[in-house]
C-alpha cells in the first residue's frame, strides 16, 4: 500500500465513483492485505530479528545480566521497554509499516518479566547467582508476581496496539502459569506432579474457549486468537496426555477426544487442532499395536482397511463438500458460521 494508492482512492472519491466511507474501508484493508504475514524474504527478514531479539532477552539470557545489579538491570529492563515503545510508534506512525510496530510492541511485552525479575532480585526475592532463563525452563510458584505483571502490560498494551503477534508473549505466560499455580497454591507435595497434569488439562481448556471467544470477536479482522489456541492445546493435550487413563476404556476415551479435536480443526480452520489430535490418535494406535494386539496377526490388515475407509470418506465429502457443508452450516449460530466463513478465505 503505497502513495499513488492513497491517490487513486481520493479520486474516486472526488469522482463520484465511491464515497469517502467506502473508501476509507477499503483503504483498511487494502492495508492489513498489505501486512499481513506472508513467507516472503523481508517478512522472513522481520520476524527471524524479531525471535532473535526475543530470544536474546529471554532463553539466551545469561548470567552476565546478574553483573548489573537488581536495580540496575531493573532500569536497563525498563529502559529497553521505552525503546520498543517509541520504535512502535516510530514504525507505525512514520513509517506505517505494521509489521516491524507489532514487533516491536511484542519486544516491549517480552521486557515486563525481566524487569520484574530484576526488581525482586534487588528487594532480596531471588539468589544472587540466579538465573533469568531458569524462568523459561524451572517451575516455581514465586515466577506467578512475574507472570502476573506481564499480563497485565501485555493486556494494556495490547489495548493501545492492537497486534496479534503481541498474544505470543501473553499467551506463553498463561501456559507458564498453569504450571507454577501447582506450587504456589498446594506446595511441592506428594501428588505435586498429579495435580498438574489436572490443572494444565482444565486450564489449557478455558484458554482454549478464551480463543475461541477471541477468534468470534475478532472474525472480521485479523487473527488475534492464534497464540492463544496454539498455547491453550499445548497445555489441555499436554495434561490429557500426562493422565493415565487407568483402563482400555480410558484409553479408548482419550482417542476419541484426540478425533474430535482433529474435527474441531477442521470445522474451525485450526491446524493446531489436527496436528496434536493426530499425534494422540496415533499414540493411542502405537499402545494397540504394542500392548493389546502385539502377537496379533490380523491387526495390521484391519488398520489399513480403516485408513483406506477414511481416505474414501474424505473423496466422498470432496465430491459433496458444498451441499453438506451448507446443510451443516445452516444449524450452527449465525457468529459461528461467519468465523468459519471468514476464516475459510483466507
Amino acid at each position: 500500500m503505497d502513495a499513488n494508492d492513497r491517490r487513486r482512492l481520493g479520486e474516486a472519491v472526488r469522482a463520484g465513483i465511491i464515497d469517502a466511507g467506502q473508501a476509507e474501508r477499503l483503504l483498511e484493508y487494502l492495508v492489513q492485505e498489505h501486512e499481513r504475514p506472508r513467507f516472503t524474504l523481508v517478512h522472513v527478514l522481520y520476524y527471524l530479528g524479531g525471535m532473535i531479539a526475543i530470544g536474546a532477552m529471554s532463553l539466551f539470557m545469561t548470567l552476565g545480566w546478574n553483573s548489573l545489579g537488581g536495580w540496575g538491570g531493573f532500569a536497563t529492563a525498563l529502559a529497553y521497554l521505552v525503546l520498543f515503545l517509541a520504535l512502535t510508534h516510530w514504525f507505525l506512525e512514520r513509517r506505517q509499516l505494521a509489521i516491524p510496530a507489532g514487533i516491536m510492541a511484542t519486544l516491549a511485552v517480552v521486557m515486563v518479566p525481566l524487569a520484574i525479575f530484576s526488581a525482586q532480585a534487588a528487594l532480596g526475592d531471588w539468589d544472587a547467582a540466579k538465573a533469568y532463563r531458569d524462568y523459561h525452563v524451572f517451575i516455581d510458584g514465586r515466577w506467578l508476581m512475574m507472570e502476573l505483571g506481564t499480563l497485565a502490560a501485555g493486556a494494556a498494551l495490547l489495548w493501545r496496539y492492537r497486534f496479534p503477534f503481541m498474544l505470543m508473549p501473553i499467551a506463553l505466560t498463561l501456559w507458564y502459569m498453569s504450571m507454577d499455580l501447582v506450587p504456589f497454591l498446594f506446595g511441592a507435595g506428594l501428588y505435586d506432579f498429579e495435580m498438574r497434569k489436572f490443572i494444565s488439562l482444565y486450564f489449557g481448556l478455558a484458554t482454549v474457549l478464551l480463543a475461541f471467544w477471541v477468534d468470534l470477536r475478532s472474525r472480521f479482522s485479523q487473527d488475534y486468537a492464534f497464540w492463544l489456541y496454539l498455547f491453550g492445546v499445548l497445555a489441555f493435550w499436554g495434561g490429557l496426555s500426562l493422565i493415565d487413563s487407568g483402563s482400555e476404556l480410558g484409553k479408548l476415551a482419550y482417542c476419541g477426544i484426540n478425533l474430535l479435536m482433529i474435527l474441531v480443526g477442521a470445522v474451525l480452520g485450526r491446524r493446531v487442532f489436527a496436528v496434536f489430535g493426530g499425534m494422540g490418535v496415533a499414540g493411542y494406535l502405537g499402545h494397540l499395536s504394542w500392548r493389546v494386539f502385539r502377537d496379533s496377526l490380523m491387526f495390521p490388515f484391519v488398520l489399513t482397511l480403516i485408513g483406506l475407509a477414511i481416505i474414501w470418506l474424505g473423496v466422498v465429502w470432496q465430491r459433496r463438500e458444498q451441499e453438506w457443508s451448507q446443510r451443516l452450516r445452516a444449524v450452527l449460530p449465525a457468529a459461528l458460521r461467519e468465523l468459519i466463513e471468514a476464516r475459510a478465505t483466507r
